[in-house]
């Protein structure tokens, strides 16, 4: 706690933060410490929180997380509000990694700029979307980056073009090395505002007809199979609406798992389990899932 108050001032930090409070799952025991960091204050609190030996994990929006009923034991450093500035030049776009992609595709929209309406109604910040190359309906993240201004675990800010960042399914070079994504340049391409802003409006109808947006959840809730569609096949399976405790399988679209309210994380690891040993047995096919595990259990 010394160490990071020599970097902080006491309003970045939080003691015992549930993150319940910081997870679209709504699920989530306590983080030991949680902290607000500027940009500026990012390299010298990691240099303190390795020299106190302190784990450490980064959060976006928890759009795509299950955090573990017992917490997370360490320090949780948020990159939110403190690191969301936007700007427009020209054909492109430059953004800091706390901005979520809705506000940054809004941005484009009003600036005549397209290639972000199939990602603007990803609940996530930047930089998680970096991190996982986030993608929806054809567009992913890759698409539209030209590069990325990241803090390696050593302390180096360091720029990486596309090809870098070794880009594939829901996979960048991020998840492999670590790193802390600090903000990234988009290329974007002209185009007219009223068009764009239809478009967005269009794959708005389209996710709120099919997915449950009205739930706490964290998206899809497995990554999609070689030659097949998860929510299909757990569908298929006939597992639509199959409940643990206060988690279900969604009877609105079966790729997503819901929290009906209270779920713990435990009642939706186990209900994970249920549905992948069901698909297994059924399908022969293996479910890998896009939400990520983290803390205790």
């Amino acid at each position: 706690m010394r160490a990071v108050a020599s970097v902080l001032e006491e309003k970045q930090i939080r003691v015992d933060e549930p993150m319940s409070a910081h997870t679209s799952f709504r699920i989530g025991g306590p983080a030991d410490l949680f902290l607000e960091p500027r940009k500026d204050q990012l390299s010298p609190l990691l240099a303190a929180l390795k020299e106190a030996k302190v784990p450490l994990m980064i959060l976006g929006n928890g759009s795509n997380l299950l955090v573990g009923d017992k917490g997370i034991r360490g320090a949780v450093i948020h990159i939110g509000n403190s690191m969301n500035q936007i700007r427009v030049s020209e054909d492109r776009i430059e953004a800091e990694a706390g901005a979520l992609l809705v506000r940054v595709a809004r941005q484009a929209q009003r600036a005549g700029l397209s290639g972000m309406e199939s990602l603007s109604g990803i609940p996530g910040s930047l930089g998680g979307a970096i991190m996982m190359n986030a993608g929806a309906y054809g567009g992913t993240m890759a698409d539209v980056l030209a590069s990325v201004e990241l803090l390696t675990e050593e302390g180096e800010i360091r720029n990486y073009s596309l090809e870098e960042m070794d880009f594939s399914y829901r996979h960048s070079r991020v998840r492999d090395e670590g790193g802390i994504v600090l903000s990234a340049i988009l290329q974007l391409t002209r185009g007219d505002a009223g068009e764009i802003d239809a478009a967005m409006a269009d794959l708005t109808r389209r996710r709120t007809a099919r997915q449950p947006l009205e739930m706490a959840s964290a998206g899809s809730a497995f990554k999609r199979p070689e030659g097949y569609f998860a929510g299909k096949l757990i569908q298929d399976a006939g597992l639509r609406g199959y409940r643990v405790g206060q988690a279900q399988v969604s009877e609105k679209h079966c790729g997503f798992v819901v929290n009906l309210g209270g779920a713990s994380a435990a009642e939706v690891r186990q209900l994970m389990e249920d549905v992948r040993a069901r698909v297994k047995e059924k399908f022969h096919v293996d479910l890998e899932p896009e939400v990520r595990f983290v803390g205790e259990f």
